[in-house]
């Protein structure tokens, strides 16, 4: 469990799974813990709940779907909105086209997002605003 803040902010540093450059998946993927993606995947991603996890996109990573994670870095394509209930990074190869719903944003020179930047204050406030539908894989 998380006390401090600066720990909150941060994302984990543990990657678990991999999905190499040269792997496609369609369809939707739940995980725990830390998963880099360098492939592309048409389908929603989301963290196992009351599970707190990390995804790291590559600039080679390509993402048609939902994200719902604690803590996202992304240096690759998203397509679709990116909720994130702790920590967003955008680095500089980041290309977004969808809303970025974030606590905490770090976004580099270089990052682009085609859609809004929504700061979350409470889980009430952001539950309200991302009940949107859920695209299938």
């Amino acid at each position: 469990m998380f006390f401090g803040s600066d720990k909150k902010s941060k994302p984990q540093n543990r990657i678990d799974s991999l999905i190499g450059a040269g792997t496609k998946i369609e369809g939707n993927i739940i995980f725990s813990g830390g998963l880099r993606v360098d492939g592309g995947i048409k389908g929603n991603i989301s963290e196992a709940s009351d599970q707190p996890s990390t995804l790291v996109l590559s600039e080679q990573a390509r993402i048609e779907g939902v994200i719902r994670v604690s803590h996202v870095v992304v240096n690759g394509a998203v397509i679709g909105p990116v909720h994130a209930h702790e920590y967003v990074e955008l680095q500089s190869k980041s290309r977004v086209t969808g809303d970025v719903f974030y606590k905490t944003l770090e976004m580099h020179v270089g990052a682009i997002i085609e859609g809004k930047l929504v700061h979350r204050e409470d889980d009430a406030a952001a539950q309200s605003i991302e009940a949107e539908p859920v695209v299938s894989g």
